[in-house]
């Protein structure tokens, strides 16, 4: 954050280090953190039941919905993006969010505010697309931040990790890596198989005793697509590295 320096200060004094706020979070991150926290809210503490179920029959995923035996209607067409805010608890709500501001607040860094919407729509229709081709007649609704924030996961890949911590608002640094370059990383390597397998793990395991089934498929969709697309939504050049 940017130091006022009020009349009773010294005009001149030694300037440490910068440190990294602990909550520096870029201003678009913010906003979705807010939205899907608001929508959830709402849902919870103000919506009948009844009313709550309209909310998700409209703006979930149904994949069923696109089968043929049902008119294409308006929110057949919104809800492939609108299920992305929408969560089934708080504890998926909170695990989405910090997610989120992990990975998403380094990408809208590098990407710009503009570009990482554009993005965030993409990686949403690209898991809903995956996992409607698994599950065409599927009646569940799909409902989540994760297929996105998957994205986010795949575009770091694409990195390296690597954060410039150094600027005033940090985000991923040095050039889009090629696909080649990011398999003979360590890190990513070892990053990518361990979210495969504990993806895959997690959602074939999941739907037991009562609880939600995890839509890995769809993690995987978004995923491949932050992997695959991000040099598309990159900037050329980052501000950071402009010469």
């Amino acid at each position: 954050m940017n130091e006022i320096i009020t009349e009773e200060q010294p005009e001149t004094r030694e300037e440490g280090p910068r440190r990294e706020p602990i909550f520096n979070l870029a201003g678009v991150v913010v906003a979705i953190i807010l939205l899907c926290t608001g929508i959830h809210a709402l849902r919870v503490y103000v919506l009948a039941p009844e009313a709550d179920d309209r909310l998700i029959l409209h703006f979930a995923f149904l994949p069923l919905r696109y089968n043929g035996d049902y008119p294409i209607d308006i929110f057949a067409l919104i809800s492939p993006l609108t299920y992305s805010f929408l969560h089934g608890s708080f504890a998926h709500l909170a695990v989405n969010m910090i997610a989120l501001a992990a990975f998403g607040s380094p990408l809208a860094n590098r990407i710009g505010a503009a570009r990482f919407l554009l993005f965030w729509v993409a990686a949403t229709l690209a898991a809903a697309l995956l996992h409607f081709c698994f599950y065409p007649n599927d009646a569940s609704p799909l409902v989540g931040a994760s297929g996105a924030i998957s994205g986010m996961w795949g575009a770091a890949a694409r990195f390296d990790f690597r954060v410039d911590r150094r600027a005033r608002k940090p985000g991923f640094f040095g050039p889009v890596l090629p696909l080649s370059a990011v398999f003979r990383s360590r890190m990513a390597l070892v990053f990518i198989t361990a979210w495969f397998i504990t993806n895959i793990a997690v959602g074939v395991t999941s739907g037991s005793n009562g609880e939600p089934q995890i839509a890995w498929i769809a993690h995987i969709g978004g995923f491949l697509f932050g992997l695959l697309a991000i040099r598309f939504f990159d900037r050329h050049p980052p501000k950071e590295q402009a010469a």
